[in-house]
């Protein structure tokens, strides 16, 4: 079964610096905290631990279960001893509960997200990742009720291709994006592709069905142009995010970024070269690591330099082969080395696709880049 995620931990008598092999408090960590404002849990527990996503551990073997696991701002949080074992305690009421990552809903629900969801929400439904020529297929945006090239919120567009036994009442319009390349096998100028990505333009309700149909703009992010295609909408993901490690071994790369950004940072939207097929699945935590970089032995090549008086050659210019000069291919003694890959921050994976996978970036050391490598944390 998968690891879950580890939560708040502290100490307030006892001074431990670790409670498991995985679970290691902050050297600089405080007694309390007081919950803010758009404080996200991976922040706070940040804030006592070294390994931050860990946090659901320490609130599943708290034993003292009573009020799950939402908290406020304004809410004091420090740590304390349960039966042993350390449980978060709410400072202001002085009651013990136990944090559990579980779903309560409210008709005032201002609780802190485990992630900062304002990121990641015009992610879990709009983008998608298509397979080839699904677009190509889709029904696509014939004209406008006014003859403009361009339409937005509120304007009509009449549409064909929809069928009969495929005509649903919510629309969403997509045009291509990104072409999603897994990294390139050695010797190739690039990699397989593992999806096309399908551009979220507009919602459309339908008004009237036939060929043509019409529907209604409710809402643009982009202009809608004449040819862009329709798909019917699908349901909302879940905002509820139990951060966990998969259980099974991962090697995958970053393959591409959102806004299309050299360097990758804190809170930016990547993409994956693995998805469903190779059992991720959103929550999913992955330890990003930069990829090794090449460079040239130049100690080594003088070293071969220096030995190298054994390749000699007959000088063209003494056809007796009386005299003899060492003559060495330098290209042929340079030697590229690979160095190891370094552990540079955490990524959690909010939305899978079949081959690709949509993750947020949470933690950094220094810049991402495409290409870099992702595993178990």
């Amino acid at each position: 079964m998968y690891r879950k995620f580890l939560c708040f931990v502290m100490m307030c008598c006892v001074s431990f610096t670790v409670f498991s092999a995985d679970l290691e408090l902050r050297a600089d960590h405080p007694e309390k905290y007081v919950v803010k404002k758009g404080d996200t849990l991976w922040d706070i527990s940040a804030v006592f631990l070294k390994s931050p996503w860990l946090w659901p551990e320490i609130w599943q073997v708290n034993p003292q279960v009573r009020n799950p696991h939402l908290i406020y701002p304004g809410d004091v949080l420090e740590l304390a001893f349960c039966d042993g074992k350390p449980c978060l305690r709410f400072g202001s009421a002085g009651r013990n509960v136990k944090l559990s990552p579980g779903v309560r809903s409210s008709m005032n629900d201002h609780a802190i997200p485990p992630i900062p969801l304002e990121v990641i929400r015009p992610f879990l439904s709009r983008p998608r990742v298509v397979e080839a020529n699904t677009l190509d297929l889709a029904p696509y945006v014939l004209a406008s009720q006014d003859e403009h090239l361009i339409a937005g919120a509120e304007n009509k567009v009449y549409v064909r291709g929809i069928k009969p036994l495929e005509e649903r009442n919510r629309y969403m319009i997509f045009r291509s994006g990104d072409i999603y390349r897994d990294v390139p096998a050695e010797g190739a100028k690039e990699g397989e592709i593992l999806g096309y990505e399908a551009l979220y333009v507009a919602g459309a309700q339908m008004q009237r069905f036939g060929d043509p149909a019409t529907a209604l703009i409710t809402h643009s992010e982009r202009e809608v142009l004449i040819g862009d295609r329709l798909l019917p909408e699908e349901d909302p993901i879940s905002e509820q995010f139990i951060p966990h490690a998969p259980d099974h071994e991962v090697d995958g790369r970053i393959i591409s970024v959102v806004d299309g950004v050299s360097q990758i940072g804190q809170y930016q939207i990547v993409v994956l070269n693995q998805g469903a097929k190779h059992g991720l699945e959103a929550g999913h935590v992955l330890s990003i690591h930069e990829s090794g970089r090449f460079v040239r032995d130049t100690i080594a090549q003088d070293q071969k330099l220096r030995t190298g008086r054994d390749q000699v050659v007959i000088d063209p210019k003494d056809a007796s082969g009386a005299k003899q000069v060492t003559k060495v291919d330098t290209k042929k003694l340079t030697e590229i080395v690979e160095l190891p890959e370094e552990l540079i921050g955490y990524l959690m994976i909010f939305r899978t696709f079949d081959k690709v996978s949509y993750a947020l970036v949470m933690d950094l050391e220094r810049p991402a880049h495409i290409y870099d490598a992702v595993h178990l944390p």
